[in-house]
């Protein structure tokens, strides 16, 4: 209690217009006052920011700048814009950090922009969110329930398919190829973070097609891999894991695991980024089925990103409440949250497992 108590003291003092004005004039408070108001500015400026960054990725500017800075003219009208409008957009993006504007009238890449270099997770991202940029157009109307489906809800057909048809093939397709890119990012983390070494079998729940599957089994190459998903995606998952030559180390079951019966007796299954798709209903249909699937003794392997008080976990908050809402499915949950639910579902022994970036990922483990 004593925390909302300071909390509700901050914002009375923050309310107040006198005591920000007087806190400007306070050598002490004026640091604050201003860290206050750059806070207040880049909350107001965020989705600029992300047009920015949109702007940057669809026109190709940073693999442009590979190889080293270009003359400003030149950049610009490889871009096909006007000199004076380039000119805008190379100086706010370098205020961002993702170029550099330097005095000889050359542009480089920024810090950020360099990081996003052969970073195909977070490009396939970026040009993803033109389609949740243009749901919120209208934030009001994706709150109050009160929109036609989204762009984002038709594109994620296979997220409320408890029932009725699975996921066309073109949808399938979409979801796979972005799942693909940014779940290469989350397979790393979660190997690095639990070793799969005293494991014999895995059974990847919702494997897409196939990212962590083929990654697991390449570091592990005792292990028999199974991964299990809708029809429409495990088209998908048995091209992709042939191209990659695993044919003989994974096998692709097609199956909506609320429905449909998986291959039992596993020692590990896994949940890949999947629970936070989904309402707390379809998630205990999913350990449930997770639970039948693993033999006694045997291991869940939960991991996406997790909600909290930590920096980590707010901006996971902050994101995925909007976006899963405009999926139409699904919420973040804290790693207490989830763990509350894998109880329920049967399992013991829940406990968590460190990642080096948390923001894309989180690990929990528990005992059939």
């Amino acid at each position: 209690m004593a925390s909302f108590a300071f909390s509700d003291w901050r914002n009375r003092l923050l309310g107040s217009v006198r005591f920000r004005t007087l806190a400007q004039k306070i050598p002490v408070f004026h640091l604050f006052a201003r860290a206050q108001a750059n806070e207040l500015f880049a909350l107001c400026s965020g989705f600029i920011h992300s047009q920015i960054l949109a702007t940057c990725v669809r026109l190709d500017v940073f693999e442009r700048l590979r190889n080293g800075p270009r003359d400003a003219a030149s950049l610009a009208g490889e871009l096909s814009l006007p000199a004076d409008r380039a000119e805008h957009l190379f100086a706010a993006a370098a205020a961002l950090e993702l170029l550099e504007c330097r005095p000889d009238r050359r542009i480089a890449l920024g810090r950020h922009g360099a990081a996003l270099l052969d970073n195909e997770a977070v490009l396939a991202m970026v040009r993803h969110h033109a389609l949740l940029y243009d749901d919120l157009q209208r934030p009001l109307d994706l709150f109050r329930g009160s929109s036609d489906p989204t762009r984002m809800a038709r594109l994620w057909t296979y997220a409320g398919a408890s029932d009725g048809p699975p996921a066309d093939v073109d949808a399938a397709r979409e979801y796979s190829e972005l799942m693909a890119v940014s779940q290469s990012m989350l397979a790393g983390q979660i190997l690095d973070a639990v070793s799969l070494k005293s494991y014999r079998s895995l059974l990847d729940i919702g494997g897409g097609s196939g990212a962590f599957s083929m990654a697991a089994a390449r570091r592990w190459p005792h292990i028999d891999v199974t991964l299990a998903d809708l029809p429409a995606v495990a088209d998908l998952a048995r091209s992709a894991v042939l191209e990659a030559g695993l044919e003989r180390r994974i096998d692709v079951c097609a199956a909506d695991a609320t429905s449909d019966p998986l291959p039992a007796g596993r020692d590990l299954v896994s949940l890949i980024r999947i629970l936070h798709d989904h309402n707390d209903d379809r998630v205990m249909a999913l350990l449930a089925a997770a639970h039948r699937a693993l033999k006694p003794g045997g291991t869940l392997l939960v991991a996406e990103p997790m909600a909290g008080e930590s920096r980590a976990g707010r901006l996971v908050d902050a994101y995925f409440h909007v976006y899963l809402l405009a999926m139409g499915s699904g919420r973040p949950r804290t790693p207490e949250r989830l763990a509350e639910l894998i109880s329920e579902a049967g399992f013991r022994r829940v406990r968590r497992r460190r990642t080096q970036v948390p923001m894309i990922t989180g690990v929990l483990l528990a005992t059939r």
